[in-house]
């Protein structure tokens, strides 16, 4: 019984995350950590980011 409940507890936990970066891509954010992604002209990653990705 308990093995169910931690299953059900990661599947909702992984399920908030799917949810979370899909509603994020939807609003047009291309680097999803970054709060300037939604402004960012370049098409591969935000114009607050490094080449690694990585915030300045």
């Amino acid at each position: 019984m308990e093995d169910y409940i931690i299953i059900a507890i990661l599947a909702v936990i992984v399920g908030l995350i799917v949810f979370y970066i899909y509603r994020s891509k939807k609003k047009g954010n291309k680097c999803i950590g970054c709060p300037y992604s939604s402004s960012c002209q370049k098409h591969g990653g935000c114009s607050a980011c490094d080449k690694s990705g990585t915030p300045r």
